[in-house]
């Protein structure tokens, strides 16, 4: 294996790990809002309760994918930064407004529906705008002119293969978050809110599976090069439906204690799901980071860069990982923070 390619498959896994935790993440802010009064409103201050000392480890992941992608294909930045100014920068200012009110939303007790419904919008808002970055890498929406990258807004705003991949994210999205926090509930101990939850991700799971088939087939004609990779690599998506049809089936598990489902269970199994989908989609993208333009040998460092970026993410990763273990044996496994005692 070459260099290029360890280092897109650290930049990949670093993108994947975010993308999970940022799906529970603003995931969470969504059902914060909408759950938050009525009836269901102990299950959106469930989800708050985990959203409030998670949302800085999120970020913490976003920093390590850009600074990965920088470091390790400089040469890509360019033209990455010229066609993606307008929804990486809409990101940047939408994370700053959230992450403001999120600072301040424990000494501002009298504006906490404001907080939540900013948490909330942006939890949507985020998202959406980064899964557009998929369809932008698969060619058709940019042009060099004058070996200036050009990327048309217009263009891409018209096409369904945005809004499909639009789908997509958000369903994704809101279906991990639901489904990790049929989890978290049941931890706590609050059946009411586990109910709930479980029940939203039993309806959300098939909407993010058709999903994912509508973006596939939106592809073509313009991408047809991605799905011929897809289909080269058909094996990882057969096995990710596989790992879906077994966790789908653990939320509806009859269990002794009289409360359907397995939600730990089904929520490592949907992981698994996403992972295998992420390695096929991976492998039928290589070796472009945007086609037809850019690959990943033409923005790579050199292997001095390489090897030092290399050694300095294998020690931040041995000193962050038991950070981020006591952290959720802290905040995620505390039978007392839990049940807010």
């Amino acid at each position: 294996m070459d260099d290029p390619t360890i280092a897109i498959l650290l930049v990949w896994a670093l993108l994947f790990v975010y993308s999970i935790l940022g799906s529970i993440d603003f995931g969470a802010g969504f059902w914060g809002m909408l759950l938050g009064r009525g009836e269901a409103s102990n299950a959106g201050a469930l989800a708050n309760r985990f959203l409030s000392p998670t949302w800085e480890v999120t970020n913490t992941f976003l920093v390590l994918v850009v600074v990965a992608l920088v470091g390790f294909f400089p040469f890509a930045v360019s033209i990455l930064g010229t066609a993606l100014l307008l929804p990486v920068g809409l990101v940047l200012f939408l994370l700053l407004i959230r992450s403001s009110f999120m600072v301040y939303a424990y000494s501002a007790r009298k504006y906490g529906r404001l907080l939540s419904i900013v948490s909330g919008a942006t939890g949507l808002l985020i998202p959406g705008l980064l899964i557009s970055v998929l369809p932008i890498s698969l060619g058709g929406f940019i042009d060099l002119e004058g070996g200036v990258p050009k990327l048309y807004f217009g263009r891409l705003l018209a096409s369904p293969t945005l809004w499909a991949h639009l789908g997509f994210g958000l369903s994704s999205e809101l279906f991990l978050s639901s489904l990790f926090l049929a989890d978290y509930s049941r931890e706590s101990r609050d059946t009411s809110a586990y109910l709930l939850y479980r029940k939203i991700a039993l309806w959300l799971g098939p909407f993010t599976l058709f999903f994912a088939v509508v973006a596939t087939y939106t592809m073509v004609p313009n991408a047809r090069w991605i799905v011929t990779g897809i289909e080269t690599n058909l094996a990882w998506f057969i096995f990710s439906i596989v790992a879906f049809i077994i966790g789908y089936c653990t939320l509806l598990w009859a269990n002794t204690d009289g409360r359907s489902g397995l939600p730990r269970v089904a929520f490592t199994a949907i992981i698994v799901q996403y992972a295998l989908a992420s390695i096929g989609y991976g492998l039928a993208h290589l070796p472009y980071l945007i086609h037809p333009y850019l690959t990943i040998q033409e923005g790579f460092t050199n292997p001095n860069q390489f090897q030092a970026l290399l050694i300095a993410y294998a020690a931040g990763i041995l000193i962050l990982g038991p950070a981020f273990y006591y952290f959720w044996k802290l905040f995620l496994k505390d039978k007392r923070y839990l049940r807010h005692e």
